[in-house]
């Protein structure tokens, strides 16, 4: 559960407004868009929300290292409610999205495609959710962590360790079907984890072996009981 710190200086922000400021330049051509550029107050505001998303994230994983896993899920949803809502367009202008950057790209296909950019308000909610999908699986609490797997998914649908938790979760629940196109999907994205996709659905076969040989047996003996009730009629 790593972390990658991206900070930005009070002093190249006020750089990037320059930028975004100057005449026939990009500001133009974000205005032409119709895309709203941010102020500086509002870069800074971002600037520290991602700050403090980082901080809580990094508490967070902590405390599931050390096996305090409601604490990890406290520290997660702290992080969700400073990620949520980020806008995107301060984001690019302070450089925390990508791959492409505003020197790249000219600014009017920026603006255009500004709802698909991936930032790095995006990254950490990947990581935030896989992780908050671990802490379910330690819970025994499958739904939720199908429901948090997901959308780290959703984020990245080549996350590997979500996909893996979202298997394990599923074969609980007894969608074996379901989390066996979810491992076979991790040997697509993450060939080395092949291995790892392979051993827990050996696991997940056994188990759902053992829980039909259960129902069978449950099913003979309700037979059993009907057919005698039915002699003694």
């Amino acid at each position: 559960m790593s972390n990658t710190d991206t900070s930005v200086s009070t002093a190249q922000a006020s750089e990037i407004m320059e930028s975004l400021s100057s005449p026939g330049v990009v500001q133009d051509s974000l205005r032409d868009a119709n895309v709203k550029v941010p102020t500086q107050t509002e870069l800074s505001t971002v600037e520290s929300k991602l700050v403090t998303a980082r901080l809580k994230k990094d508490t967070g994983d902590a405390a599931f290292k050390v096996g305090d896993v409601k604490s990890a899920l406290r520290s997660y949803h702290e992080t969700l409610l400073y990620l949520h809502g980020i806008d995107k367009n301060a984001l690019k202008s302070l450089g925390m999205a990508g791959p492409s950057s505003l020197s790249s790209t000219s600014a009017v296909d920026q603006a255009a495609g500004a709802r698909d950019v991936t930032t790095e308000a995006d990254v950490l909610l990947e990581k935030v959710y896989a992780n908050m999908s671990a802490c379910h699986i330690k819970q025994e609490n499958w739904k939720r962590a199908v429901d948090t797997a997901d959308k780290a998914l959703s984020k990245n649908a080549a996350n590997s360790k979500a996909l893996f938790r979202k298997a394990k979760a599923l074969g609980e629940l007894g969608f074996f079907e379901k989390a066996e196109t979810a491992l076979k999907e991790i040997k697509k994205v993450a060939p080395n984890e092949a291995p790892m996709a392979d051993a827990e659905l050996a696991r997940q076969k056994l188990m759902d072996r053992e829980r039909q040989k259960a129902h069978d047996q449950k099913m003979r003996g309700w037979l059993s009981r009907e057919k005698k009730q039915a002699t003694s009629e």
